[in-house]
């Protein structure tokens, strides 16, 4: 495994829960992030919650972790991919 300096960007790379695609947080559609992190959590077999929660939980991570780093277009992107996965699981858009 390459050595990684920060945790949070060796968990976002080789996270235990979910496999995700290469590059999905980088990606521009926000409803194609949504989709992407959706087959992730409903096909890993090693998440500890459901599949909503888990590609909730590492979405809002990346978001925190990212900070003053991530492009605030990026981060808008990000923000309402959240709004996308509450669609994709028919679960209440805040």
């Amino acid at each position: 495994m390459k050595r990684v300096k920060k945790w949070s960007d060796r968990v976002t790379k080789f996270s235990n829960a979910l496999d995700l695609e290469q590059g999905v947080f980088t990606w521009k559609d926000p409803r194609k992030i949504a989709a992407s992190l959706k087959r992730s959590a409903e096909t890993s077999m090693r998440r500890k919650s459901n599949p909503f929660a888990s590609a909730m939980s590492i979405l809002s991570f990346y978001i925190n972790r990212a900070g003053k780093n991530i492009d605030p277009l990026q981060k808008r992107i990000l923000m309402q991919t959240k709004q996308e996965l509450r669609k994709l699981f028919n679960r209440p858009v805040i």
